[in-house]
């Protein structure tokens, strides 16, 4: 038996895979509308000739004044992204920009003016903040000088305005060691904000801090976001600090692994509002998904599973012929 071909088929052919290249060419580029866009990141340690992976492929995107936070055990990641994204430390592959700046192509010169113009840092070690030896108002006049664009006035106007905003105006004349722990990152804050930089990232800044105090920290990080319209990403371990943004990325094992998202939900009945969660797992550029551990041990889950698709989901079994 013989099958026709028609002499149209190759050609037709040829032309859908045209229109496919040219639909893939003119497709926008993976982040090209987010502030912070992380694609396939790689960061390789070598330690005694042993190579480290603690970013294996990340994928990561943060919008344009969002407040998030990044959680993870210790070891999975989430403190590398961060001095990445901080111009610390440089990724081994993959792409990374902030604020349109490609942290991969920097030079010493532009890694200085990125650290110093579009990304503000708070430490957890509240000491690690701030200069000691000079007051609230100097440190956080400080990065302005160093930056050399305003006057004198306008940066003591600017330190009293962060200060007044963050609720340690009091504090401006006083030195670190005059400060309660909850002071010191307040004006940590201020300085960080200091040259309005386009991102503010914050790792563990409630680590040594009571809870109380922790919350009136998270509350200068809102007013910081909410006022002046900053992009604030913070790592944390805090729970309590985690559930009050909107958005919870987890990282695990240096990927991207699940997401929890919250929404304000208002009652038709009542009209009481409340908050809404739900966890989504993350399915990265590559197409893999980490699934829960929980699920995967309940269901013996090992090596290998089966998949399905059908009409609006995918199937995920355990392997049906393991020994």
């Amino acid at each position: 038996m013989t099958t026709e071909t028609s002499p149209t088929s190759p050609a037709a052919s040829l032309a859908e895979l045209e229109q496919r290249a040219t639909t893939h060419r003119t497709r926008p580029a993976y982040g090209h509308d987010a502030l912070i866009s992380c694609d396939r990141l790689v960061r390789i340690f070598t330690t005694d000739g042993v190579e480290v992976q603690a970013l294996q492929g990340l994928d990561l995107l943060v919008e344009e004044g969002e407040l998030m936070a990044l959680v993870g055990a210790s070891g999975s990641g989430k403190s590398t992204l961060m001095n990445i994204l901080a111009g610390l430390d440089e990724p081994t592959a993959g792409a990374a920009k902030v604020a349109g700046c490609d942290l991969l192509a920097m030079g010493a010169k532009e890694r200085l003016r990125y650290r110093r113009d579009v990304v503000g840092f708070v430490w957890q070690q509240t000491a690690r903040n701030l200069l000691p030896y000079l007051t609230a108002a100097q440190n956080v006049t400080l990065p302005m000088q160093l930056r050399g664009r305003n006057r004198t006035r306008d940066r003591t106007a600017r330190a009293d305005a962060l200060l007044t905003m963050l609720e340690v105006a009091h504090c401006r004349d006083r030195r670190p060691h005059q400060m309660s722990g909850g002071e010191q990152q307040r004006t940590a804050i201020a300085v960080a904000l200091a040259n309005s930089p386009s991102v503010l990232l914050a790792d563990e800044p409630t680590g040594e801090l009571d809870s109380s105090t922790a919350e009136q920290i998270f509350e200068a990080f809102r007013t910081a976001n909410e006022e002046l319209g900053t992009t604030i990403v913070i790592v944390t371990h805090d729970q309590q600090v985690a559930s009050e943004v909107r958005r919870t990325v987890a990282i695990r094992d240096g990927r991207t692994s699940s997401e929890v998202l919250r929404r304000t939900q208002v009652d038709a009945t009542t009209g009481q509002e409340s908050v809404v969660a739900r966890e989504y797992a993350t399915l990265d550029r590559a197409g893999r998904l980490q699934l829960p551990a929980e699920y995967t041990r309940t269901l013996g889950m090992e090596h290998r599973v089966m998949l399905e698709l059908e009409q609006d989901h995918i199937g995920i079994w355990p392997d049906s012929e393991r020994d």
